[in-house]
């Protein structure tokens, strides 16, 4: 008897076709596509960077990579990543990524977060009571996520407030370390008024000591060398007591 003819396609065909005819067919469907950890890492990033990202600022973001074991399935849409609003900046932090479809899965990404912003640091050793000023500080890069104490970065801010406590050369500033505005400061040139039966008398004064509105200090006329006591009443303005 004459064989019949086969017409090979192939060898995957000719396997296919003959494993058919041999047993039931196995179907293999391929795997679930997974999604690229990469990047999961790097829509965490992009939201931490776009969250602390300001004028004069400077975001420096480490991320290591996620774990290896970790399988999300691919997701069809662009990934959400976000940052709490009320978030504060901080050396170590999270990002939420999820993938926003139904059914979708999410994620917290650690990352580590340097932000660089221009603070108040001292010139000099600046001690309790001391009245600021512009010349006793100068601006300089530091990374604000280590400066649990807080930071000043405005020189107006700063200029003219004493210190509640003593400070070395080289300190960032705090908002703690700011005590109350002084008018006046010990050495100031002042306006001397006497007022007595109606009669006021003007005449410049040197300040003995410091003080804000209401305080007593002793002035020193600088007409007669008399020293007197007064009370600061204005910027730069001391009414001589009786």
């Amino acid at each position: 008897m004459k064989k019949p003819s086969v017409r090979h396609t192939g060898w995957s065909q000719t396997w296919l076709v003959g494993g058919c005819l041999l047993a039931a067919c196995i179907v293999v469907t391929p795997a679930a596509a997974t999604q690229a950890l990469s990047e999961v890492r790097s829509a965490a990033v992009k939201a931490l960077r776009q969250h602390f990202t300001l004028p004069g600022s400077r975001v420096e973001i480490k991320s290591s990579p996620l774990d290896k074991r970790l399988r999300l399935t691919a997701c069809p849409v662009p990934l959400h990543a976000s940052v709490a609003a009320y978030a504060a900046a901080a050396s170590r932090m999270t990002v939420q990524v999820r993938c926003p479809q139904a059914g979708g899965w999410s994620v917290r990404v650690p990352l580590q977060l340097q932000l660089f912003r221009k603070v108040l640091v001292t010139n000099r050793p600046l001690l309790r009571g001391d009245g600021v000023r512009k010349t006793d500080l100068h601006a300089e890069d530091r990374d604000v996520t280590r400066l649990g104490y807080g930071y000043v970065t405005s020189l107006e801010q700063a200029n003219g407030r004493t210190l509640a406590r003593s400070l070395p050369a080289g300190s960032v500033l705090t908002p703690a370390a700011l005590g109350g505005r002084r008018m006046i400061r010990a050495g100031d040139q002042v306006q001397l008024i006497a007022r007595m039966n109606g009669i006021e008398v003007r005449a410049t004064g040197t300040a003995l000591g410091s003080g804000d509105n209401g305080a007593r200090l002793r002035v020193r006329n600088d007409s007669s060398g008399r020293i007197v006591d007064a009370m600061v009443s204005a910027p730069g303005v001391v009414l001589a007591l009786p």
